[in-house]
This record gives C-alpha cells, sequence and structure tokens, in this order.
C-alpha cells in the first residue's frame, strides 16, 4: 500500500484509504458479530485514519473505568444514535467531536464496514472509515467517559512484538490483542483492527500459537 507520509495535509483521502474502504465494505462478517434480522439498537464508530510521522495512525480513546459499558477498554470514538443524527457518519464525527475534542471540520468520511453486532450490549455498530484530513488536537474531552485520546500508528498495531490474545475470564476462547499507544487493546476493537490490519495489508507474519496470552477480568459489568 502506499506509504501515507507522501500524503500532505488537507489533500483528500489517498488511493490506499479508498481502496480499504471498498474492501472494507465487502469483508465478511463473523456469526458472532452479525446482527439479527430486527432489534438492537443503532451506534456507530469513527475510524479516523491520518498521516503521521510513522506513517499511517489511527484515533483511538480509552474508556474510563467504572462505565455501565465497555469500562476500561480501548475503543474506537463513537456510541449510540441521538436525535438528528440521520446517518451512522453525522453519529461517528459528533461522538468523536464529544469524546476527544477534535475538529469536525478536517474529517472526510469515506466509507463503512458491513453493520456489526455485539452481543453483551446489543448494540448494531455502523464502522465508519475517515481519512483525517486536517488533524486537531485531540484529548480526553468527555472527562466522564474517556481517559485519554491518542492517533497509535498503524506500524505500531502490526508489529508482531505487540500482539497478544486476550481471553476475558469466564468467556471462553481468546481473541486478538495488541499493546500500542500505551493500551491494551482487545475485544470487539482488537477484532476490528485485526481485520483491518489484513486487509489494508499491514499485517505482518506472526505466531498465534506462540503468541503471550492476556487475561482480562472486567471492570463490573464491562463487555469485550
Amino acid at each position: 500500500m502506499t506509504d501515507v507520509r507522501t500524503e500532505q495535509v488537507g489533500a483528500p483521502a489517498p488511493d490506499w484509504l479508498t481502496a480499504l474502504a471498498e474492501a472494507g465494505a465487502r469483508m465478511p462478517v463473523p456469526p458472532l458479530l452479525r446482527p439479527p434480522a430486527s432489534g438492537g439498537r443503532r451506534a456507530a464508530v469513527l475510524i479516523l485514519f491520518g498521516a503521521g510521522a510513522a506513517g499511517p495512525e489511527v484515533l483511538l480513546i480509552q474508556r474510563n473505568d467504572g462505565l455501565r459499558r465497555h469500562s476500561g477498554q480501548p475503543a474506537f470514538p463513537g456510541g449510540s444514535f441521538e436525535d438528528g443524527d440521520r446517518t451512522p457518519e453525522e453519529c461517528a464525527v459528533r461522538e468523536a467531536v464529544e469524546e476527544t475534542g477534535v475538529d469536525p471540520a478536517g474529517i472526510d468520511p469515506v466509507g463503512r464496514l458491513p453493520e456489526l453486532y455485539i452481543r453483551h450490549s446489543g448494540f448494531r455498530v455502523a464502522p465508519v472509515l475517515a481519512w483525517w484530513r486536517s488533524p486537531s488536537p485531540v484529548r480526553a474531552a468527555d472527562a466522564g467517559e474517556v481517559a485519554s485520546a491518542a492517533a497509535v500508528p498503524v506500524a505500531e498495531l502490526a508489529d508482531p512484538a505487540n500482539r497478544v490474545r486476550v481471553e476475558v475470564a469466564g468467556r471462553g476462547a481468546a481473541g486478538p490483542g495488541f499493546r500500542a499507544g500505551g493500551m491494551l487493546v482487545w475485544g470487539f476493537t482488537a477484532g476490528v483492527v485485526d481485520g483491518l490490519l489484513r486487509l489494508g495489508g499491514w499485517e505482518r507474519p506472526w505466531r498465534s500459537a506462540a503468541t503471550e496470552v492476556v487475561t482480562i477480568v472486567p471492570p463490573g459489568s464491562a463487555i469485550p
């Protein structure tokens, strides 16, 4: 794929991101993430890619401990639809602004992944891919929900040395995980990252069977 370091601030979405969005729209959804025919609460997350000094970066947040849902988890900015949200893009960008203080004027949505379902919470999530045309400072703008926000290099996520398997106590098999940006990325977000690394051609050879397994005990009623 094209090295995003060749992209200029203010330029339109690069070809590699357009190609990723086109491939992502057709990606297969695992059975456990397929939405039911009806029901569930509509939500959207913003998968915001930008140009960093070390190549592509993606915006992640760390949620606060003690939340009713997704407590303590790294995540893409996002949340449930509210009155006035006409599309997943509007919902995802609004939530990102509320959670990280990102300037919406510098964000260009480029596509969506298929809708995904989080069974533990009943959310039907629309992942929105976007280009950070004009990067702006980010922070924990919603101090009640967000502990931190940072643009994490894709190269750091793709490094086999940073890959782990994460097992949620009492919930069976381990899933993908990443140590990146000072966070342990796991659960739903890690599953999406894993798929994007593969689709984007960023994935590097690693041995799943030899990878460290980390056991997570979610606080309260947290969800993977």
